[in-house]
């Protein structure tokens, strides 16, 4: 399981109040929200640090997960709000703006394919591993239907902590990597949510019920049982006809 850093009282306080009231006013989509350099950033404004190094890499990360300028600037600002500051120093503002503009090059020269809480792929990385799927299909005359699903694990519940959420994510993804192996095709959609990429067999029940207990087993030895909705909630995702169609599933599966 990933190490998780604790932070001090008062930056894990901040962190929570400014992820709070962002998702409430500025965010469109909770379920992306934290990342590391939230983190960093709010460590170093609490230590009464230079913000601009960190701003710098929260605006690389904002960029990445292609959330917009605006989006990331009001965000932002909802930090320096609940820590007292009538708005976020120009400094800091132009080092997030400077590291968005960085970031928007890397993501567009190569998406990220990995997810950093889970360890495992990204709703990209799943869309391209679909399109091997019917692209091999149509060489060999065969339906993607018939021949593949997506197994939906789902063990969210709500948590405010983002420690613990990434607590939960590392648990899981160790526990799907370890259910189905190295270089399966799975992936996390949103916060508890994940996706496997699955060839359909008349094992399929046993399977399921065997991987619910294996991620029951993982949460209790890792201690993160109570973080976790007991049990997993999984269902079978039937793929459409073309790819077309399964990037556009992919997409409303995310949360």
């Amino acid at each position: 399981m990933t190490d998780i850093s604790t932070p001090s009282a008062p930056a894990a306080a901040l962190l929570r109040s400014w992820q709070s009231t962002s998702v409430q006013t500025v965010w469109r989509r909770p379920g992306d929200w934290y990342t590391p350099a939230t983190e960093a950033l709010v460590e170093a404004l609490d230590a009464r640090l230079d913000t601009a190094a960190a701003a710098f890499r929260l605006g690389q990360a904002r960029s990445a997960a292609g959330v917009g300028i605006t989006e990331a600037i009001d965000d932002m600002a909802v930090l320096f709000k609940a820590a007292g500051f009538a708005s976020a120093p120009i400094r800091t503002l132009r080092a997030l703006c400077e590291g968005w503009t960085e970031g928007a090059s890397v993501a567009n020269a190569a998406p990220a394919i990995t997810d950093a809480e889970s360890g495992l792929g990204t709703p990209e990385y799943l869309t391209q591993r679909l399109a091997e799927v019917y692209g091999d299909a149509i060489r060999l005359g065969t339906t993607v239907t018939r021949t593949h699903a997506l197994v939906m694990v789902d063990v969210s519940l709500d948590c405010d902590d983002p420690w613990q959420r990434m607590a939960r994510n590392a648990t899981i993804g160790e526990a799907l990597r370890s259910a189905y192996g190295p270089g399966h095709p799975i992936a996390r959609l949103g916060d508890g949510l994940y996706a496997v990429l699955i060839i359909r067999d008349a094992q399929l029940g046993q399977s399921l019920a065997m991987l619910r207990d294996h991620i029951i087993q993982r949460s209790v030895a890792t201690r993160v049982g109570n973080l976790t909705r007991q049990p997993a909630r999984l269902w079978v995702e039937s793929l459409p006809a073309t790819h077309e169609y399964a990037r556009e599933l992919v997409d409303s599966l995310q949360r």
